[in-house]
């Protein structure tokens, strides 16, 4: 394998040098003195580089792909997880053998209810998702056809006020209480509260910098209310780490175990962590906040998706289509002109 791939200019032209296994010096010309052109060519030299040979099986160019872009994703290791039960089933075929038909049998395999361990339609769309970004990034010609299932409908479940109150007071542990009243006060998702620092509140600006985005995640810079403020004042008075939600003096792993038990003394169902998230939303929507705020607010990259899940929950949602079906006063009077008619009785026996 060539190490110590780096760029040099050789005679007015940008080339990339590097050693082969023989400790031999190679180069390769990139026919270009434009530096930025140049490194903008070694940066595709080196992504082709690791990409497999081009007979590679379903399951080498997935693998190489997670491996190239394990630092530009969120989940690198939940992504890797995810396809693994689809690895099975497609991974020794070549991209040429992958068609919508293969991907509509494993679909209604996997989401059988009487299979071992059924899969939901959104499982599924991750799985082939992850699969058909690998076949196009090893190949944009890729002669593969990847149908997805549909998407499922959009998630409901979401906590009213009287629920989050009980909540609240479930919460045991001071940890998991102050990630369940940050979620719901800052609509972050639970990774970015694990991973948020004190550098990162500022409590005199009234500011929550939940990070940078990670992958396809965006990731805001909220407000703190008042709820909010009096959770992080405590919690920063007994602080014992760098991470606002500490545990035994370092970083919380997971907050599931903690959460599941909360909801259990809360009789609470379906209620998952993400869930605060969804229900953070909700509320905003319900208080007429503008789709444009809630989709900042949760570090949407477009208003579209905000306002395909949460604008239903408006109070004025449809309210001006509906308007227009109103029907002028003259035709509303006459449609209710006249004696009702009578309600035939029942004969007594």
């Amino acid at each position: 394998m060539p190490t110590g791939k780096r760029l040099k200019l050789y005679r007015g032209v940008w080339c990339i040098y590097w050693r082969d296994d023989r400790g031999r010096s190679r180069r390769a010309s990139l026919g270009t003195a434009d530096q930025a052109a140049a490194q903008a060519a070694f940066e595709r030299w080196q992504d082709d580089s690791l990409k497999p040979a081009e007979n590679a099986t379903v399951s080498e160019i997935v693998s190489a792909y997670l491996k190239d872009r394990k630092d530009r994703i969120a989940h690198p290791e939940a992504m890797a997880l995810s396809w693994r039960s689809a690895e099975s089933f497609f991974g020794k075929r070549k991209p040429s053998g992958i068609t919508r038909q293969l991907c509509r049998d494993y679909a209604r395999k996997r989401m059988d209810a009487h299979a071992a361990r059924p899969l939901s339609a959104g499982t599924i769309r991750k799985q082939l998702g992850i699969m058909s970004a690998a076949l196009k990034w090893h190949d944009k010609r890729t002669p593969a056809e990847i149908e997805l299932p549909s998407p499922p409908p959009p998630k409901s479940r979401f906590l009213t006020r009287k629920e989050a109150g009980r909540l609240v007071s479930a919460c045991r542990d001071h940890h998991i209480r102050l990630f369940v009243i940050l979620a719901l006060t800052t609509a972050a998702r639970a990774s970015a509260l694990r991973q948020l620092k004190w550098s990162s509140v500022d409590l005199d600006r009234g500011r929550i910098n939940l990070g940078p985005s990670v992958g396809n995640k965006g990731r805001a810079v909220v407000p703190i209310n008042e709820t909010a403020r009096q959770a992080l004042v405590l919690a920063r008075e007994g602080a014992t780490s760098d991470y606002v939600i500490e545990y035994a003096g370092g970083p919380v792993a997971s907050v599931k175990k903690g959460f599941a038990g909360a909801c259990q003394r809360a009789e609470l169902e379906g209620v998952t962590p993400h869930v605060l998230r969804h229900t953070a939303a909700v509320w905003m929507a319900e208080a007429g906040t503008p789709m444009s705020e809630i989709s900042q607010y949760l570090g949407h990259t477009s208003t579209a998706v905000t306002e395909r899940v949460y604008a239903r929950y408006s109070p004025d949602y449809l309210k001006s289509a509906a308007a227009a079906l109103e029907l002028e006063p003259p035709q509303k009077v006459q449609m209710f002109k006249g004696e009702l008619p009578k309600r035939r009785q029942k004969p007594l026996r």
